[in-house]
């Protein structure tokens, strides 16, 4: 009883951790879609909204996390099957996920390139946009593949100094390119970030399915 105890608060534990950091992922999701619209960036791709995604993540987690802690911390045996079955779904849609984006690499790339010329174009006479004068801001950048893509109406986000002096005013790398950079330097990360998670979810499934057993081993039954 001990074990099963020590088991039991451990999952309480960690899943009021997730339930924290949900939480927190959703404020972050909420905060970013009052103030910043990244489907102006990539209109043609809105599903690849980061803001949508984070918001629907920190619900997610909630929600998830939420079941675990009650689930273990009552010892209902309906909470922690229905606990291990979206875990084992998640799991599912991440691997799937994985996949698609492995399979079809270029053609995302693709997509993405031609939706930062579409929402350049857009508001071309514009210079206005809070989205890309915070993008090229940020990363030094300038237009999709340089500051010709503004044409005649480069905003003052792509220059070099306050007042775009000197023979080269303008930061000279697009923000295709930047992005595309940035991406890659931290995929080394997002892969063991997502290596974490997933032995994270494992141990979760493993966690709820043994307690699952020892609650039916002890002719409990649901609650």
């Amino acid at each position: 009883m001990s074990c099963l105890k020590c088991l039991k608060y451990t999952m309480c534990v960690v899943n009021f951790i997730f339930f924290i950091c949900g939480v927190g992922i959703l404020g972050v999701g909420i905060y970013l879609k009052t103030t910043f619209n990244f489907s102006a960036l990539v209109p043609s791709i809105p599903a690849m909204s980061v803001t949508n995604g984070l918001f629907i993540l920190g619900i997610f987690i909630t929600c998830v996390s939420f079941l675990g802690f009650l689930g273990a911390l009552k010892e209902n045996r309906c909470l922690l099957i229905s606990f291990f079955i979206l875990l084992f779904l998640v799991m599912l849609a991440e691997l799937a996920m994985a996949s698609v984006l492995l399979m079809y690499e270029s053609q995302i790339d693709k997509m993405i390139n031609e939706g930062l010329t579409k929402s350049l174009k857009a508001i071309e006479k514009n210079t206005t946009s809070i989205e890309w004068n915070t993008v090229q801001t940020t990363f030094q950048c300038c237009g999709v593949q340089n500051a010709s893509d503004w044409e005649s109406h480069v905003p003052k986000s792509c220059c070099k100094s306050q007042h775009c002096n000197g023979s080269e005013p303008y930061w000279t790398q697009g923000c295709y390119t930047k992005l595309k950079n940035w991406f890659e330097g931290n995929l080394l990360g997002t892969g063991i970030g997502v290596i974490i998670v997933c032995s994270i979810e494992v141990l979760g499934m493993c966690f709820s399915m043994t307690l699952f057993c020892h609650i039916s081993k002890s002719g409990l039954g649901y609650k």
